[in-house]
């Protein structure tokens, strides 16, 4: 038999990429958290764009929305688990080390923010257009404070990204 083709090399490769990102570990953690990112990157890039235009794009605004929710989630479970873990003493995430000051110090913030404008929002979809004069000064609020937070926190990862992400699309060795 001779050597594998390019196209069983890739077949083989993109087998794999499933595997390793559920493999576990900070590795398979970072990938995870990674991808949601790029998720929640381009879902929040959408959204921003309805928020220019609200009142005619407002259907995609709550379609959007509710669709960042699943991302939103993933994205607090795998940061969770990292810091549990690290804080737990892993040997593993102990190695690998804590973010940086300044992203631990407003981790905080994003996490509360975060919550409040999604949870606000669906608040304001579930209530209907009658009962926005409580609830919508809390979603616009926690709004602004959610862009002040997660933009410090995107500025801080989004260097990182394509690292993690590339890996997986690296051209690998199958000895």
């Amino acid at each position: 038999m001779g050597a594998p083709s390019r196209t069983e090399d890739s077949v083989v490769v993109a087998e794999r990429r499933p595997a390793r990102l559920l493999a576990g570990g900070t590795e398979g953690n970072a990938r995870l958290t990674a991808l949601a990112a790029v998720a929640l990157i381009l879902l929040l890039a959408v959204e921003g764009v309805t928020i220019l235009e609200l009142s005619p794009l407002i259907s995609v605004h709550l379609f959007v929305g509710l669709l960042l929710i699943p991302p939103v989630g993933l994205k607090l479970a795998s940061t969770g688990y990292r810091f549990a873990r690290y804080y737990t003493g892993n040997a593993r995430y102990r190695s690998k080390g804590p973010p940086p000051l300044v992203l631990r110090a407003i981790a905080p913030g994003v996490v509360v923010t975060s919550i409040s404008v999604l949870a606000s929002g669906v608040w304001l979809l579930l209530a209907g257009p009658r009962v926005r004069s409580p609830v919508l000064p809390i979603h616009k609020v926690s709004f602004i404070a959610w862009l002040a937070f997660t933009g410090v926190h995107v500025l801080g990862h989004v260097l990182h990204l394509p690292a993690l992400l590339g890996a997986d699309y690296a051209r690998e060795s199958l000895s």
